[in-house]
């Protein structure tokens, strides 16, 4: 695998005091499971570029304690060659100075922002293009990035999961590489080796404030940690810990004696228990949960009696098996497992398997279909399926001047279509509700602003 670090800073070759190697002499480092190279392709005071390869030795990763996908994981690995958590490990062993943001010779160099361009040839990202400009463009990145085929001779096979990616940033070096460090492994959504306690204080030294304000912070927490929710959760609590202009506080918050507050949680947690919470209130015994996703909600509602019959529904099969896996329902007792199912569908066609159920939830879904589709969702959803009550939530997009990181006119992903304000919400959802026999309220979730309201909007049907 190989990463390059250039750099059009003047003189170019500050690079070399930066990552602590001379730009006129290649270097070796042995590693647990190869041998890391760096060398310099380019070395002017114009522009200079660092490589980083990382040779992986497949003999000592088999012998090695890290996990293993199965017995034909020696044979069937792409971990040697594609940027993933051996690249990560690497770069902390190898530029473990200026990944530490110091430098002996020139300790100011360390703190002076310069332009930098990143390189990764090989990238696993499985859960696409979307979400790896998600991750790196709200931290100032400019991203490109190129889908690789899975096969140049068999175009009809179609696109891998693997990207080329080019990065453009103005800052300082030891933030490019916390970036990358926490970001790679959590792209590809696996690591080569058991992920235990060390882990959470690994991705708090290193993600820091920039991580706790992440729009993607739970999503990268998540996949960082490999979905192990008890060591989520605490890393979640330590980064929320570190980040004391949260934008999802309620500034009026900050005025109460401390002691009195509850521990904050992410936006997303908060709307799935005002969800939870909501259908408990409702006595809804059947839910549906379109776009599920991983199964957050779903696993939440499993824990109550009340619920008897619980479906989740994803238009991606990938999704749906990583929320079978977070459910572990080949582990699930059969009195537990009969009530809850997992299919793939979408809400733009009709679909007998979502009829019949006393509560469907939409959550952060609509944003993601094109408005010409507004009037078939609204038709499937309240028509066919028709069901006793209806949640749907949404982005208030008139909250998003308060999120730091946003810049400004941007969505809050690249794969929103569109986000309402409080009054456009409001105006769609009267016009479904009357055309359809339902009756609606609305309510905000997440810290209020005064004239801006909540950051999230919900809809409450019902007939």
């Amino acid at each position: 695998m190989l990463l390059t670090i250039s750099t059009e800073h003047s003189p170019a070759t500050d690079l070399g005091y930066l990552l602590a190697k001379n730009p006129w002499r290649p270097q070796s480092q042995a590693l647990s499971f190869g041998q890391a190279h760096v060398f310099y392709p380019e070395a002017s005071s114009e522009r200079c570029t660092a490589a980083l390869l990382v040779d992986v030795d497949p003999i000592a990763l088999v012998r090695g304690p890290g996990d293993q996908d199965g017995p034909l994981a020696q044979y069937v690995n792409d971990r040697p060659y594609v940027a993933s958590s051996f690249l990560s490990v690497a770069l902390a062993q190898v530029f473990g100075s200026a990944l530490g943001a110091r430098c002996k010779e020139r300790p100011d160099l360390a703190q002076t922002p310069i332009p930098l361009e990143v390189e990764l040839p090989v990238l696993r990202c499985r859960a696409g293009e979307h979400r790896l400009r998600a991750c790196f463009e709200p931290l100032g990145y400019a991203v490109e990035c190129r889908n690789l085929a899975l096969d140049p001779a068999f175009p009809e096979w179609g696109a891998s999961p693997y990207f080329a990616l080019r990065l453009r940033i103005q800052a300082r070096l030891a933030e490019v590489l916390t970036h990358l460090y926490v970001l790679l492994p959590a792209l590809d959504g696996d690591k080569h080796y058991y992920v235990g306690q060390d882990e959470v204080d690994k991705i708090v030294a290193k993600g820091g404030a920039w991580l706790a304000a992440h729009p993607e912070r739970d999503w990268i927490t998540r996949s960082y940690l490999r979905r192990r929710s008890s060591l989520v959760a605490q890393a979640l609590a330590k980064l929320l810990s570190l980040n004391a202009e949260d934008i999802e506080e309620d500034s009026a918050v900050k005025d109460q004696d401390e002691g009195t507050l509850e521990a904050r949680i992410s936006l997303n947690e908060q709307r799935m228990e005002r969800v939870q919470a909501k259908l408990l209130e409702l006595g809804a015994r059947s839910v549906l949960d379109v776009g599920c996703g991983e199964g957050n909600l779903l696993g939440r509602l499993l824990a109550h009696a009340q619920f008897e019959r619980l479906l989740g529904i994803d238009v991606s099969c990938l999704a749906l098996e990583r929320a079978g896996e977070r459910l572990k329902l080949d582990r699930m007792p059969p009195m537990k497992r009969a009530r809850i199912d997992l299919q793939q569908g979408s809400l733009s066609y009709r679909d007998k398997r979502m009829q019949g159920f006393d509560a469907i939830c939409a959550i952060e879904v609509i944003e993601h279909i094109d408005a010409s589709r507004l009037q078939v969702f609204a038709s499937n959803l309240f028509g066919h399926a028709h069901p006793g009550c209806i949640l749907i939530t949404t982005p208030n997009v008139e909250y998003n001047v308060l999120f730091a990181t946003l810049p400004a006119g941007r969505m809050r992903h690249r794969d929103h279509r569109f986000e309402w304000t409080r009054a456009e919400f409001r105006q769609w959802a009267g016009n479904v509700a009357q055309q359809y026999g339902y009756q609606f309220e609305i309510e905000g979730i997440g810290a209020v602003d005064p004239e801006l309201g909540a950051p999230t909007q919900m809809a409450v049907f019902t007939r």
